[in-house]
């Protein structure tokens, strides 16, 4: 059986055992191996090169920020870790294991989930189907799913326990209502609680607060921590240097498609992240 044609599961997957230190995994590479690794990869559309021998390494339980400016090559680099696009060149790994057949559904069923600036949530469909989107229980074998039985009942108890439990707050909705009757915190805190629930190794977030507010920022920052305590490694995209000071454990620069330079965020401050991305900053070359 291909990686593709895993059985989907019942229901969301339980918690993994919470880690005692989750940022010693991040800091201490011989104690585990990446969650997610990417290698020298390269990506051309036509004569315009969006990225150039590419690196990303998350370990279980960090938070990595991942900054760059427009342009730098970051939501390509996420594309084809994800599956989205499929890299000129380099290698990509989950858990040590190369991730060969490159898919979304292959990415998804080897733990990796993605929470993309639209979302990706379908307006005219209910909560509970767009918690489950492409995972939906079925009456019977998978192949005969396309006759619509779905457990829809079954869905919605899931859904509005899972919410409840990642403190995603519907405000008076129903797991029934359709998405597009929701707020715009609301509706990122589906896709971000979406990402919660589904993603047992590794969450990419593509500025998932840059449209909210400073309590629906707060609740995000809040599960992105429930996945680090969790021991699932977390890639944040953000133009906001306050928000990665604040969120992640260690910060990778990006610049015209390549990776300037990985470094622990308690050695650096946002001016100086600033530099690194513009190339005013060069980083050292010891040795």
């Amino acid at each position: 059986m291909s990686e593709a044609s895993a059985q989907p599961a019942a229901g969301p997957p339980s918690a993994p055992a919470r880690t005692a230190n989750p940022a010693a995994t991040a800091t201490a590479p011989s104690q585990a191996v990446p969650a997610l690794e990417a290698e020298g990869l390269s990506k051309s559309f036509g004569a315009v090169r969006a990225l150039e021998e590419a690196n990303l390494t998350v370990w279980p339980g960090q938070v990595l920020g991942l900054v760059g400016d427009n342009g730098a090559g970051k939501s390509t680099l996420v594309k084809c870790v994800s599956g989205r696009l499929h890299p000129d060149r380099g290698t990509v790994r989950v858990a040590g294991e190369v991730l060969r057949a490159r898919s979304p559904e292959v990415a998804r069923a080897r733990g990796i989930e993605v929470v993309y600036q639209n979302l990706a949530l379908v307006d005219s469909l209910d909560i509970a189907t767009n918690l489950f989107l492409g995972r939906e229980p079925v009456l019977g074998p998978r192949p005969f799913s396309w006759l619509g039985f779905l457990r829809t009942r079954q869905m919605r108890q899931e859904a509005a326990r899972v919410l409840r439990e990642v403190g995603v707050d519907l405000r008076g909705a129903s797991v029934a209502d359709p998405v597009e009757q929701l707020s715009g915190g609301q509706r990122q805190g589906i896709a971000v609680g979406r990402a919660v629930v589904w993603g047992q190794k590794v969450v990419l977030m593509d500025e998932p607060s840059a449209a909210l507010g400073v309590e629906q920022t707060r609740h995000v920052h809040d599960l992105i921590r429930r996945l680090r305590d969790r021991g699932v490694g977390v890639v944040l995209i953000s133009h906001n240097m306050q928000e990665v000071m604040q969120v992640c454990d260690h910060v990778t620069v990006m610049r015209a498609g390549r990776t300037i330079v990985t470094v622990p965020v308690s050695e650096v401050s946002g001016e100086m992240l600033v530099g690194y991305i513009t190339g005013a900053i060069e980083p050292r070359s010891d040795g």
